[in-house]
């Protein structure tokens, strides 16, 4: 496993982390936490040491802590996220900080985390949604600052509303956050244009999520794909999106002409070939998943020729509307 800074915080992450949405199996079915566990305890012992979890996360959080908690608490950061009040995602313009995050919201959110995980910090507390209209409002940024001091955190962050990239580029450049977390992926390119840059320059860590495109650059989504009731996948890739996505790999998977089963590598071999990016965490429901990602980071990177062809393959697109 090779290692990355991230941002300016003193801490090294491995290139690849372990989104652990899917583990608490509160909109994907079929997790199971015997196999989590086990695939938990493999990712650290194949040298993964960044675990991102969030309050919303069904019985993730609770799931993670265990395994912290059996492993030593020095051997795995981990980093949650608090629910905006208001519980709206995306967070839409015109709100204010005093309707998402209060400094009270974020200190009981915290709490709660803590007392499920049964952890006595977190080492990076993320909003999971945001806007650039709260720099400079709001008691949030005084409340982050007394929860650092208090020990309960290390860092705080930020997850960007999902495919608004520009929407964090003002708390970047303000110094006042440590890690953003962002969708980016062969597809969804749009966070290399400034967001990218920005975090480079101002020594904030980036953490990569979807870069997968939750299953579609794996090569298995095709036009006959169902998953099952209760399964938030079935909005993501509702209508005849399977179908898209099916020919988009196919065209991929020609253009650089690779092994349909190679996709998932050139995937995330993508993600990791930008300097700026600290850490990548693909959601890792088994000790299989976990074993085929963490071979990646091998230092092994996509030739200049194959970043070129990838970047023609831009998708332009948003799942939730």
């Amino acid at each position: 496993m090779r290692y990355r800074e991230l941002g300016r915080s003193g801490l090294s992450v491995s290139e690849i982390g372990f989104g652990a949405w899917g583990i608490g199996e509160s909109s994907w079915v079929g997790a199971s936490e015997d196999e989590s566990v086990r695939a938990l305890h493999r990712a650290v012992d194949l040298g993964v040491n960044f675990v991102d979890t969030a309050r919303g996360y069904g019985e993730s959080e609770r799931i993670v802590g265990r395994v912290v908690r059996e492993r030593g608490a020095d051997e795995v950061l981990v980093a949650t996220k608090v629910p905006p009040k208001n519980g709206t995602w995306p967070a839409p313009d015109g709100l204010d900080p005093a309707e998402t995050f209060p400094g009270a919201h974020i200190r009981d959110s915290l709490e709660t985390s803590l007392r499920v995980a049964g952890l006595d910090h977190y080492d990076v507390l993320q909003f999971h949604v945001w806007s650039d209209e709260w720099v400079g409002r709001g008691d949030w940024l005084e409340t982050i600052a007394q929860l650092k001091q208090e020990g309960k955190i290390r860092l705080f962050g930020i997850s960007i509303n999902d495919h608004q990239p520009g929407n964090a580029l003002a708390l970047v450049r303000s110094g006042a956050v440590d890690s953003v977390q962002v969708i980016y992926n062969v597809f969804d390119q749009a966070p290399a244009d400034a967001l990218l840059p920005a975090c480079a320059e101002h020594g904030v860590g980036v953490i990569v999520r979807v870069a997968l495109d939750e299953g579609g650059l794996t090569g298995r989504i095709t036009a006959g794909t169902t998953f099952p009731e209760g399964d938030w996948r079935n909005r993501y890739f509702r209508g005849d999106r399977p179908a898209q996505v099916e020919r988009r790999v196919a065209a991929i998977v020609a253009d650089l002409g690779i092994e349909p089963d190679e996709i998932a590598e050139t995937a995330l071999r993508f993600v990791l070939s930008a300097p700026a990016v600290s850490t990548v965490i693909p959601g890792m429901r088994s000790v299989r998943n976990v074993e085929r990602n963490t071979a990646l980071s091998d230092g092994r990177a996509l030739t200049a020729d194959r970043l070129a062809a990838l970047a023609g393959h831009r998708w332009q697109r948003n799942f939730y509307s």
